[in-house]
């Protein structure tokens, strides 16, 4: 994709230190877009903001745990003062825990369900007011692939991702007619921070990676221009869709 698909756009991205946040604050930036970035870790969060400003981009970085209702009502406080509206929104907070039903603990399943699924519940609805007003707006779930198929483990996060899928396309119905456009993303196994350290231990043979046909992990660069065709004008009559990344992973 080339061009400034975004321009004039304002997005609201949170998990943006993270792989895939990262490859897609930049790639909106190029695109042409007005950018909130969000994170937990402050201080990367910061230079992440430094990095992309300094190529004139109008960006504002603020600290954001999505699980707390009270924290996002200030971040949105923030894109209305900046900037007075808010055209996308991309939920790309998200944490991993792999145990299975009887090895979660319920601190972490508490834990990953708060981040995971509550936090893009409390994302839609904290935001919904200025994306409504917006009338032409984007809202990007990220579940993943481990939200349509089982996998055998990863409890917590399978039942979170399974969530988000279903709660993208309520929420795609309920605000179809009010200018809000809501879909799911579902990367596969993607070479990103997050299973970094599995993917050093086993690398191409790691299960997931055995069972693509592409025999390989993702780059975040390669989810992020899907992210990008979600948030622009392209896909103007896409909502309620999952949008699946996966070299093939679920289409056997």
């Amino acid at each position: 994709m080339t061009g400034r698909r975004l321009e004039g756009k304002v997005a609201l991205i949170t998990g943006a230190t993270g792989g895939l946040g990262t490859a897609t604050a930049e790639l909106f930036a190029r695109e042409g877009a007005r950018l909130v970035i969000t994170d937990i870790a402050e201080g990367p969060l910061r230079e992440l903001s430094h990095r992309i400003g300094a190529r004139g981009v109008d960006v504002v970085a603020a600290r954001l745990d999505v699980s707390s209702a009270r924290e996002w009502d200030e971040v949105v406080a923030v894109v209305r003062d900046r900037f007075t509206t808010l055209d996308v929104l991309v939920n790309l907070a998200g944490i991993l825990d792999w145990p299975g039903i009887e090895d979660t603990r319920e601190e972490e399943w508490d834990r990953v369900i708060d981040v995971n699924q509550k936090g893009t519940w409390l994302g839609m609805k904290a935001a919904m007011p200025l994306l409504r007003a917006s009338g032409n707006a984007s809202v990007i779930n990220t579940s993943s692939v481990l939200g349509l198929v089982g996998s055998g483990a990863a409890a917590a996060y399978q039942a979170s991702k399974g969530a988000v899928r279903l709660l993208s396309k309520t929420a795609a119905v309920e605000y179809a007619r009010q200018g809000v456009r809501i879909n799911s993303l579902h990367p596969g196994v993607i070479a990103t921070p997050m299973i970094q350290d599995l993917l050093d231990e086993q690398g191409d043979q790691q299960p997931d990676i055995q069972r693509t046909p592409m025999r390989r992990a993702g780059r975040a660069e390669e989810i992020a221009p899907a992210i990008l065709f979600l948030a622009c004008d392209d896909s103007s009559f896409i909502t309620g869709a999952e949008l699946v990344v996966d070299g093939g992973l679920t289409a056997h």
